[in-house]
């Protein structure tokens, strides 16, 4: 089976491939024409062992995160598990306002340890959230790429932000169901009320720079 190219971003192209028979999600870094080619291929090497890192210490911190099969550091791609369900975006307006909570509070949850283990995922979307087998309570972080291994209670509070923004973007009137996350944050968190609290003075920072354009 040819690979299939499934999605591209600005860094990286995504594609549905197979290894040893079984399905499998490759991801890409691809070159960058106008970078000095060995400057190019250390930044793309450099960011993919990053997000393979990422991926590992987030499966150890008990969030559902694709495994990596393996890591092609000549082509600068991950070799990753193919799972198998609809994004949370998708889920989010299809299900019933019980299962939309629940994946809700399941987000809440695997935030929660992506931050306690020090990972700042840095693109949280409901799009790179997936739902394995359709059951709300298999929630799959996937992409890392944006992510960052950070300490500071500012940084998780500018996730919770970006988070913010792309739900609410994405999923109009659903102010109620991103507190019902941030309710499963705090409380499954350590240092939940205190990211929750910076994240009222990241906010304040946001309407201010909008008001100031």
């Amino acid at each position: 089976m040819e690979p299939v190219l499934l999605a591209q971003g600005a860094e990286a192209r995504v594609y549905a491939a197979r290894l040893n028979g079984s399905p499998t999600v490759v991801k890409e870094r691809f070159a960058k024409a106008y970078r000095h080619p060995d400057i190019d291929y250390r930044l793309r090497s450099t960011r993919m062992a990053q997000e393979a890192k990422m991926l590992l210490r987030a499966r150890q911190a008990g969030v559902r995160a694709p495994t990596v099969h393996f890591a092609d550091m000549q082509a600068c791609a991950l070799h990753l598990e193919h799972v198998d369900g609809p994004t949370a975006k998708r889920f989010i307006q299809e299900r019933t306002v019980e299962e939309v909570h629940a994946v809700a509070t399941a987000i809440g949850e695997a935030v929660a340890k992506l931050h306690d283990a020090d990972i700042v995922h840095g693109d949280l979307t409901t799009s790179n959230m997936l739902l394995r087998g359709g059951a709300a309570d298999q929630l799959v972080m996937i992409d890392f790429g944006l992510g960052q291994f950070t300490t500071l209670v500012k940084d998780k509070a500018v996730d919770l932000y970006v988070c913010e923004k792309a739900f609410l973007s994405t999923h109009p009137s659903s102010d109620a169901l991103f507190a019902h996350m941030l309710d499963a944050y705090k409380a499954s968190s350590r240092h939940g009320a205190e990211v929750v609290s910076h994240l009222d003075k990241v906010r304040a920072r946001g309407r201010k720079k909008i008001c100031l354009g």
